[in-house]
Parts: C-alpha cells; sequence; structure tokens
C-alpha cells in the first residue's frame, strides 16, 4: 500500500508545474508518504470530498435530503451504541461491552444488515434496538429515494 502512495505522489509531482509549489501546498501527502506511521491521516481527503458533496447537493431537494439523512443516521448510531453500551455493559452474559462492540452493532443494524456477531441480551437494549431498527428502514429508503430522484434528474437534465 505504501507503494502506491508512493507512486501516487511520485506522478502527482512529475506532472505538477511547479514541484515545489504543488509539495508545499500538498504537505500531508509528501509527509504521508515520507512517514508510513501516519498514513491514517490520508482520510483527511474526505473533507474535500465532503465539502464537495454539500456545495452538490444545496442544489436540488433530493441531495438535501440525502445529507439531513445521512446526519440523522449518524447520530443514531451514536446515540444507540451509547444506550445499549449502557445497557448491556453490566449484564450478565453480554456480548456489547465496549463502544467499539456497540458503535459496530447500532451500525450493523441502522443498516439492516444485522450480522448476529454482536446482539443485545436486555429488555432495554433490545428496546433500542428496536428503535435503530425502524430507523434504520426509514434511513435505507430514504438514501434509495434520494438517489434515484438524482440520478433521474441527471438523465433527465441530459
Amino acid at each position: 500500500m505504501w507503494g502506491a502512495f508512493a507512486v501516487d505522489l511520485v506522478i502527482r509531482l512529475a506532472l505538477a508545474d511547479n514541484r515545489r509549489s504543488y509539495a508545499l501546498h500538498h504537505w500531508y501527502d509528501v509527509a504521508l508518504v515520507a512517514l508510513p506511521l501516519l498514513r491514517p491521516l490520508r482520510l483527511l481527503r474526505l473533507l474535500a470530498l465532503v465539502r464537495i458533496l454539500d456545495r452538490s447537493a444545496a442544489n436540488n431537494l433530493a441531495g438535501r435530503v440525502l445529507v439531513y439523512v445521512a446526519g440523522a443516521a449518524s447520530v443514531a448510531v451514536g446515540l444507540g451504541a451509547l444506550a445499549v453500551l449502557d445497557a448491556e455493559r453490566a449484564a450478565g452474559g453480554a456480548n456489547i461491552t465496549t463502544i467499539g462492540d456497540a458503535l459496530w452493532w447500532a451500525s450493523a443494524t441502522v443498516t439492516t444488515v444485522g450480522y448476529g456477531d454482536r446482539f443485545p441480551v436486555t429488555g432495554e437494549g433490545r428496546a433500542v434496538g428496536v428503535v435503530l431498527m425502524v430507523v434504520g428502514v426509514a434511513v435505507v429508503g430514504s438514501v434509495i429515494a434520494s438517489v434515484t430522484s438524482w440520478i433521474l434528474g441527471r438523465v433527465q437534465a441530459e
């Protein structure tokens, strides 16, 4: 993987008009190639993608709905994970005992995947699960509707 990042940087530097300026403006890429321990920071590039999506999403209703639904899903996963962790942590036979387990379970539940590797054993935890399942169905339906509306709008525009 490091080799792929290094090749990517070398190619972009070779194509740049002013290599030094490019390297200074993209210092994080240089650092990530030079310091392999910092490679996970490449995820910061997602911030640029989020800004682009935000600009394009604000232009139509489907995009705004998608942004709101994604935000609601993120909040639901976070709050659901905290709620189930609070309910399950001290329960006997619980398999959701860390925040990582809780986030994994909440994400799998909201996306309607439901792997079954983590599951609540208390009544309170199961109630949280029911709420997340309803939210998950609504989120999946809204995302599919928004993406379909966006695609149809693009096709109609062409």
